[in-house]
């Protein structure tokens, strides 16, 4: 697999991309860009439909720049390897769009936007789907997932697959976030040597490099806010069930979703409203009925904040003190805006983590087998133990870390067995009926604010990740909503703020959200630096 390349020797990356100067071969066809300047950095929706609207340049000219910035920045420059590979046929959709605009038919704010997806994600097109695996390097799905139909639909052109933690993250111990056999490291764009955080590390990178405007990434626990803390963006982990994960490669059905990555909260917000949608294939999204909005931007209010009952979870203070005085700062933001602060401490029983982590196993080998199933008789592995043996034999896929957690899922009974429905059903009722629900009903709160995580560890793949602290876990097992902003930085590093709360409070939160991050502004550009 091969990215498209530019002819460009001079590095344009540090902020205007000066195009009609190249070409790019993509899909056998030869596009030269016009004469134009595009201020591809910290570019949003808005300003993208305002100069479609105006003139000022076509989605063809705009796909171009961003190939040629993927090929200036991830595969030469800093290098820094956050996307697998280019979707061949993106200028191709981007000239069909253009002649939508031009016949007078907009599909709407995601009209034209790039979108680049994590690379476990099932398009049906001339890219591979791999999850970063070896194994499925020449994996071509049969359809594309129900998300990514919903966002063809709204006029998203598919960039490109990001590379990820391989297997998202649940292979085995002492791994490296951000680095699968398939795409090797991906590194942090604000300090090259640093990790991106998270299995979705390839979108938050991506999106915060500025090589797409959207990026979805997935999370089981930590894996969307986590990269998009670390690199700088903000994250929408939303309630189970909003977002089909029909044709998205599993970890857990009651845990995983994927959701929007992208540099400010209006962005996300239209990136989540593009791809929600009742899939008869995934029988989660069957409870998002009558809980859905065509237009979450309708709820970014800048003054939401004022009245609010915020609930400051402690739980991961006392790590690192450099992150607690960042959050103070957050925290006391949160009041000069008119808010209510209450402390909250615990939220969910201890035992319920090991619950999920047993959960997670069961659902793991029943997602990975029913997966292979839909690949088709071509499939390069047909169940997990297949994969296990193949991992075994590869020369690449054990150099660093092991495959403990495919090796306890395989020993796991099926879904139907008395073991996986009493876990099952204890871990939702410490998490959601013990845990969440209770302390937000008991404190009668609006949401819980936290530190999302530490700054980033330097990438270690000797000793694997270095997690100080983190808060995505109370909102993951429940299956509730959670979203990340910039809350500042620790040197050159950015960290972020959570914001979770019950199940379906996505446009709360975002109201929550939106006013904190008119008010701080914290996003700000990578820089590429080689060290601190």
């Amino acid at each position: 697999m091969k990215k498209c390349h530019s002819i460009l020797s001079t590095p344009f990356w540090v902020s205007l991309l000066i195009l009609g100067l190249f070409s790019c071969t993509t899909g056998g066809q030869v596009t030269e860009a016009s004469a134009t300047l595009i201020e591809l950095e910290e570019i949003t929706i808005a300003d993208i439909q305002e100069a479609y609207a105006a003139g000022t340049y076509s989605i063809q000219t705009l796909t171009q720049a961003y190939v040629d910035r993927i090929a200036a920045i991830d595969d030469a420059g800093p290098m820094l390897n956050s996307v697998i590979i280019v979707n061949p046929d993106a200028l191709a959709i981007a000239a069909k769009l253009d002649a939508e605009l031009a016949a007078g038919k907009s599909r709407g704010p995601m009209h034209g936007i790039p979108v680049i997806l994590k690379d476990n994600i099932d398009t049906h097109d001339k890219m591979p789907t791999t999850a970063g695996s070896r194994a499925l390097a020449n994996s071509f799905p049969l359809q594309d997932s129900y998300l990514v139909k919903q966002l063809r639909e709204a006029g998203a052109i598919i960039l490109g697959k990001a590379n990820l933690s391989e297997w998202a993250n649940f292979r085995g111990e002492m791994s490296s976030s951000g680095w699968s056999g398939v795409g090797g490291q991906t590194k942090n764009p604000y300090v090259l040597t640093r990790n991106p955080c998270g299995s979705s590390a390839g979108s938050g990178a991506s999106v915060s490099a500025n090589l797409a405007v959207v990026a979805v990434g997935t999370e089981t626990n930590g894996s969307i806010v986590c990269p998009s803390h670390a690199n700088g963006v903000v994250g929408i982990k939303p309630t189970v069930g909003l977002i089909s994960r029909s044709g998205v490669i599993p970890i857990s059905f009651t845990q995983d979703t994927p959701g929007p990555m992208a540099r400010t909260v209006r962005d996300a917000a239209i990136g989540l409203a593009a791809m929600i949608g009742i899939d008869p294939a995934d029988s989660k999204t069957l409870d998002s009925e009558n809980k859905t909005y065509d237009d979450y931007t309708q709820f970014l209010n800048a003054d939401g904040l004022k009245g609010k009952r915020i609930g400051i979870y402690t739980g991961p203070a006392g790590a690192n003190f450099k992150v607690d005085s960042v959050f103070a700062e957050a925290v006391a933001f949160i009041k000069s805006q008119g808010a209510e602060t209450i402390e909250i401490e615990d939220i969910a029983p201890r035992q319920v983590g090991g619950l999920s982590f047993e959960i997670m196993l069961f659902e793991y080998k029943d997602g990975l087998n029913k997966y292979f199933a839909s690949l088709g008789p071509d499939a390069p592995v047909k169940t997990v133990e297949d994969l296990i043996a193949f991992n075994k034999q590869d020369d690449v896929e054990l150099q660093y870390f092991n495959q403990k957690y495919l090796e306890m899922a395989q020993e796991k009974e099926d879904l139907t067995s008395v073991a996986y429905q009493e876990t099952l059903a204890e871990m939702l009722r410490l998490s959601q009926e013990e845990g969440l629900d209770k302390v937000m009903e008991e404190h009668n709160l609006h949401a819980i604010v936290a530190s999302t995580g530490s700054p980033a560890w330097t990438t270690d793949w000797v000793n694997g990740d270095h997690f100080q602290l983190g808060s995505s876990s109370p909102a993951a097992r429940a299956g509730y909503p959670n979203i990340t902003v910039p809350m500042g930085f620790v040197g050159e590093l950015p960290v972020g703020m959570s914001i979770f709360g019950q199940a379906w409070t996505e446009p709360l939160l975002l109201e929550i959200a939106y006013a904190f991050e008119q008010g701080t502004k914290h996003r700000k550009a990578p820089k590429f630096l080689e060290k601190d």
